[in-house]
């Protein structure tokens, strides 16, 4: 389901309010194997999940009926220094090898896997995507203490994985969209940032509903969730942020949340062992009463763009073509062309949306990545 491009929120900025959050509610405790659940997602009637630093490079296949792993999975070229959040879309599974408590890798990456592969063998070999952070200019280990951990990462597109930091400082979390494609990259955060006034530790983007949903929890331990919904374009919280707090849960270390149907979502947290308190993993279930979103005016015809990516000129394959409008990532019109060859050389790197019209004035949307 495609992001509706500029639709605009009538009212834009944070709110701390009550969300139509409901029925929270602990569904089983999680196998020992999952002890340290710090990524998830939903596929194929099963919950996949890993855990974190220290163990192993294998996915786990959960059923959530009975509580049991079903299969373990392990991705023969990859380490787990740090995996702390996944994603998929209908054709991979994107692990996040992304922790950084103490600021200082210089090796981040996420594995893209086949779920063709997943599906027929325990053994999988993944494509790797590497990048860094642009604005980072320093690499002094501060564990526990900078701005550049992060464990949360959605797919937002065909094209784009989104990676929202925890901030370990001031709880300001950054959006950075990182393409989909195997390379080597420099990413840039979004516009906009969230002050989640905790440690952000996992993300969903339900496609249903066009929603996304940040796991996180305090210093103390309270767990929460952000809702953003009616953003621009991928600036993700660009529109309405509403705050929930799971207070159901008592103390809990919440580490990773994905969209089961539009109205449905599992939370997995991890063993807690410090002075004083103690809790074993387990998988959190609750649902939502949202709307599945319209999308009557855009067409469901085949489109093609290539290359994507491109340097130069964007040849455009589609049907009952009319004109094409490039959008930058802050919904801003850059140019309009009536050729379905568009010279893009003069455009400055990084990611555009193509608003695409047919002859009847419907429309669809595109990404492009220029580099």
């Amino acid at each position: 389901m495609k992001k509706t491009l500029l639709v605009l929120s009538l009212i834009l900025g944070t709110f701390q309010a009550l969300s139509q959050i409901t029925n929270v509610e602990e569904k089983f405790r999680l196998p020992k194997a999952l002890k340290e659940s710090s990524g998830a997602v939903f596929f194929n009637g099963k919950l996949v999940s890993h855990n974190d630093s220290s163990h192993r490079n294998r996915l786990y296949e959960l059923d959530t009926v009975i509580g049991k792993i079903t299969r373990t999975i392990t991705v023969t070229n990859a380490r787990n220094v740090d995996w702390e959040a996944m994603a998929h879309d209908d054709a991979f599974i994107y692990v996040g090898d992304i922790g950084n408590n103490s600021g200082v890798r210089t090796d981040l990456k996420i594995y893209k896997i086949a779920k063709e592969d997943f599906q027929q063998s325990t053994e999988v070999t993944a494509e790797i995507i590497e990048f860094n952070y642009s604005d980072q200019k320093g690499f002094t280990s501060n564990f526990n203490n900078t701005g550049w951990d992060a464990e949360a990462l959605i797919s937002y597109d065909e094209n784009i994985l989104i990676l929202f930091t925890k901030n370990w400082i001031n709880g300001i979390t950054k959006a950075y969209p990182i393409p989909k494609k195997p390379g080597a990259y420099s990413v840039e955060p979004l516009p906009t940032t969230l002050n989640s006034g905790g440690l952000i530790t996992g993300a969903t983007y339900n496609p249903y509903t066009e929603k996304v949903y940040l796991l996180g929890y305090s210093s103390l331990l309270k767990p929460f969730i952000w809702v953003s919904e009616n953003f621009n374009s991928m600036d993700i919280f660009s529109g309405t942020n509403t705050k929930t707090l799971l207070t159901s849960l008592g103390f809990e270390q919440t580490e990773a949340i994905t969209y089961v149907d539009a109205n449905r979502c599992f939370i997995t947290s991890e063993t807690i062992r410090i002075p004083l308190m103690s809790d074993y993993a387990k998988l959190v279930s609750f649902t939502t009463n949202d709307s599945i979103v319209s999308i009557a005016n855009q067409k469901t015809e085949k489109v093609y763009l290539y290359p994507n990516p491109i340097k130069n000129v964007l040849y455009l394959n589609v049907p009952a073509f009319n004109s094409v409008e490039i959008y930058d990532a802050t919904s801003k019109l850059i140019s309009r062309s009536y050729q379905r060859k568009v010279d893009v050389s003069n455009l400055s790197n990084g990611f555009y949306y193509l608003k695409i019209y047919f002859n009847d004035q419907s429309y669809t949307f595109k990404k492009m990545i220029k580099y």
